[in-house]
């Protein structure tokens, strides 16, 4: 039996192994290949694509940022991901908390409701009418408007599930020490609710500085565009330039996994923890 029971450990460890490599292959092989593309130069990715870069051509960044004007679509995308996501995320714990603690009448209906949200396409022909009778097409602050609701929908599903993780006694201490409603959401349940934030915070940010369709559809000044408008500029321009757009695809890409191995450890906890315990 214990021959036998060994075979099926080994057995067993070489599946979690090729399993293992197999999604590692299917997760960072596009990724290093679009950074080997991106240090060729453009005569070397024409004769062989998948051969090792010989010299590392790093003018290709420099030159994709300078081609596509990135510098000002850098600044209008950290503006489109900051402003909405914050705006986001305190909606979001103002409307989750009260639902959350069934402080509020009907709390359970709400809670279905505002959910609900979740399994819905966005509507672009609607929104688009409904932008421009808001007069919110083509401008700045009526694309930060648009982003909010995207982001609050998940964040108001995560943020229900872990606020149900805090202790309800936490409250009565408060009411009994004098604490006021807005005090004790910023100085007790924030602090508390960091991995949350960070989950929201990261997953909003993503969709919103990877979105194409929005930037497409509600923005037709050039000055307005974001970086992934930009990326599609770049595209059209250069459309054999590969190397050139595989630079700034990385370009793009950077901010937010730089912010992804910075907050990891709080996007892990918080999407496990708003998942398990309820």
């Amino acid at each position: 039996m214990s021959f036998l029971g060994a075979d099926l450990s080994k057995n067993w460890l070489r599946l979690l192994i090729t399993t293992g490599l197999i999604v590692i292959i299917f997760y960072f092989g596009p990724l290093i290949y679009v950074l080997n593309i991106s240090l060729q130069s453009q005569q070397q990715f024409l004769i062989h694509s998948m051969s090792i870069p010989a010299p590392i051509t790093w003018s290709n960044f420099p030159q994709a940022w300078q081609t596509a004007s990135m510098g000002s679509y850098f600044l209008n995308s950290i503006l489109y991901t900051l402003v909405p996501t914050v705006i986001a995320l305190v909606f979001s714990v103002t409307l989750a908390f009260p639902i959350s603690r069934r402080y509020v009448r009907g709390a359970k209906h709400l809670h279905a409701l505002l959910t609900s949200g979740m399994f819905f396409p966005v509507a672009l022909i609607p929104l688009f009418i409904e932008s421009r009778v808001l007069h919110l097409y083509n401008n700045r602050p009526g694309y930060i408007i648009l982003h909010i609701e995207d982001a609050m929908v998940f964040g108001f599903f995560l943020f229900v599930g872990y606020f149900r993780t805090i202790p309800r006694e936490l409250d009565e201490s408060a009411v009994i020490d004098g604490c006021g409603y807005v005090r004790y959401l910023t100085a007790m349940v924030a602090p508390l609710a960091k991995p949350a934030l960070a989950t929201m915070a990261i997953y909003a940010s993503i969709q919103i500085w990877n979105d194409l369709i929005g930037p497409v559809v509600f923005l037709a000044t050039p000055s307005l565009y974001p970086l992934s408008r930009g990326l599609f500029a770049l595209y059209g321009n250069n459309a054999g330039q590969w190397t050139l757009l595989a630079a700034g695809v990385l370009i793009a890409a950077a901010p937010l996994i730089i912010a992804f191995l910075f907050f990891q450890r709080y996007f892990i906890e918080g999407a496990t923890a708003g998942a398990v315990k309820s």
